[in-house]
């Protein structure tokens, strides 16, 4: 192939005036780190709510936990992106559409409710998971120490279950980063929508997706060595662990 590289393509200007393609990168990167960011926020407090619901004893709450998750596992992000961000607001009264359509910034808040609910149903199966893995020992004890159903859970049963799942959780960290490039169908300006922009304005194909790589492959290290400084920080000795961070994400 014979291709001329020219990696100072980063220091020109771009022609639609907002700076560097550098800069439209960084800029692209922040919008990711925030969308990813926000979303697992969303996705850590509900996947909690959820996955602690799939191992309750009413078998009802138990069926409507797992709905919840099968629901919004199942259904591809890309998907359930354009329902929340194109349908949601047709299917509502005008003036709640209206609200929403006229949201500002309205693909970054849908892009970090989309993230939010598809990544909170995998964080509730590696909850309930870790929870079903302790012994059943665990909340017998609880109970018989006088504590109520949901004081074991926030005292005894959930605290074990984290430090059992955090290798899985960092896995859904990285996921959600690499995830929140669908946001570029909904026209939110992230890191990959720059760097397609990139791509086509300045017609240096390689050099800007290698640059987009080179940047998710920087933050995924990152997340991989915070997971294996808490992982070593927070094991619990003679537990097996849900999964491990270097065992990569989806």
């Amino acid at each position: 192939m014979n291709y001329n590289w020219n990696w100072n393509i980063f220091w020109d200007i771009a022609p639609d005036g907002t700076g560097t393609y550098f800069e439209s990168l960084i800029a692209g990167l922040k919008w990711t780190l925030a969308t990813a960011g926000l979303g697992w926020v969303i996705a850590l407090a509900l996947g909690l709510v959820i996955g602690t619901l799939r191992t309750a004893p009413n078998k009802w709450v138990v069926r409507l936990a797992n709905a919840y998750v099968e629901l919004f596992r199942n259904i591809p992000l890309i998907v359930q992106m354009f329902l929340w961000y194109f349908v949601f607001p047709e299917v509502l009264p005008e003036a709640w559409g209206t609200a929403l359509k006229q949201l500002p910034n309205a693909p970054f808040v849908t892009a970090v409710l989309s993230l939010g609910f598809f990544t909170s149903a995998r964080v509730a199966v590696q909850v309930s998971t870790g929870i079903n893995a302790l012994p059943r020992g665990q909340k017998m004890a609880g109970t018989a120490l006088g504590l109520t159903l949901p004081q074991t859970y926030r005292f005894v049963l959930l605290p074990m279950a984290f430090r059992i799942i955090i290798p899985s959780l960092i896995n859904e960290v990285a996921a959600i980063i690499k995830n929140s490039s669908v946001a570029l169908s909904i026209g939110l300006i992230e890191l990959m929508a720059s760097t397609r922009s990139m791509q086509e304005m300045s017609f240096k194909t390689f050099e800007a997706f290698s640059a987009a790589t080179i940047i998710y492959l920087i933050v995924s290290v990152v997340a991989i060595l915070m997971s294996n400084l808490l992982e070593k920080k927070l094991r619990v000795p003679g537990f097996i662990t849900s999964g491990s961070a270097n065992s990569g994400g989806h």
